[in-house]
């Protein structure tokens, strides 16, 4: 079969076929459309309740905003992209879209990550020095933390970028369902090896780097907890590091297989892979927002007045 050449200025579109071989494709899509939606009501809930509500402004609500509001960049980048080629069945982006797309999705993941990182350090802090956690921790520096850690996001993903712009592709074909660096790099005429370097260091610093510093955190917190003398503060701390290591568990899950397990020798195949990049892509944000909305009770208890209000409104 012969194949005509495009360089990475010259292609007008991609195409999506990574559903092409799958079943019930439009109840997938539905699927994902619901869980993406999802995300969008409890993400945008938390947004719009602590940024409404002045109360909420401090240190720890201004990390779960900055999250959610990564939530939803990043959820958003890959899940058009599925939603358009699994219901109304388009399955082309152009050239300018797909890169557009995995910049940001790559952008979120890297946010992501170190707004865990954040949390965690800001969780410690309250645990194992309440006392001098408010001259420590204050909203003026969480927002440097905040602005430094996108701005470390936004400088990775300039060079991955360009990394990706510079290629030629033999077929503007994406054999995954959405665009992502390794997405494009397969899909162009150059030996995919040398590319991946660049993703490898990032996910080794993601996975090596960062979640080393969440463990020793919740280690520090855990310590702190046991030597707590009341009990029943001890529950409601535990109770804590519970919650807030479950978006850290969910977060890093998907990407010890597809990062390490593979790298030692775990074989998947295309529709495996494309399964794992769906769900490392939906559920930490679907479980963030319930952590943080359900289990945080100023959230919750602002959440319940809004919905008594609107109630009562109804009513009348």
């Amino acid at each position: 079969m012969s194949f005509v050449n495009f360089s990475g200025q010259s292609v007008a579109v991609f195409t999506i076929t990574g559903f092409d071989h799958l079943p019930y494709q439009k109840v997938l899509g539905c699927i994902i459309l619901l869980c993406y939606s999802l995300v969008l009501l409890g993400s945008g809930t938390n947004i719009c309740i602590i940024a409404t509500n002045r109360r909420l402004h401090r240190p720890m609500y201004l990390l779960i905003c900055n999250l959610a509001v990564v939530d939803v960049m990043f959820t958003t980048s890959a899940c058009t992209t599925m939603i358009s080629a699994l219901l109304p069945e388009v399955k082309t982006i152009s050239y300018y879209s797909c890169i557009s797309h995995m910049y940001i999705y790559h952008l979120g993941d890297i946010t992501g990550c170190l707004a865990l990182s954040l949390m965690a350090l800001d969780r410690t802090f309250a645990i194992s020095k309440p006392l001098r956690y408010t001259s420590i921790l204050t909203n003026p520096r969480i927002f440097m933390l905040i602005i430094l850690s996108w701005f470390i996001g936004i400088g990775c993903m300039g060079k991955v970028v360009a990394e990706a712009d510079k290629l030629s592709y033999c077929q503007p074909i994406i054999r995954y369902v959405f665009c992502d660096y390794p997405a494009l790099i397969r899909a162009s005429c150059v030996n995919p090896e040398p590319y991946f370097r660049i993703v490898t260091i990032l996910s080794v610093w993601l996975i090596a780097g960062q979640l080393p510093l969440i463990l020793l955190s919740y280690g520090k917190i855990m310590y702190t907890v046991l030597r707590l003398p009341n009990n029943e503060h001890k529950g409601q701390v535990f109770s804590t590091v519970v919650s807030h290591s479950i978006p850290v568990l969910f977060y890093y899950s998907p990407k010890f297989v597809s990062v390490l397990l593979t790298r030692i020798g775990l074989k998947l195949n295309l529709t495996e892979r494309n399964l794992l990049l769906i769900i490392s892509t939906l559920l930490p944000s679907l479980i963030n927002p319930t952590v943080y909305c359900l289990r945080t009770k100023e959230i919750r208890t602002r959440l319940a007045q809004i919905l008594y209000k609107n109630s009562v409104a109804s009513c009348k």
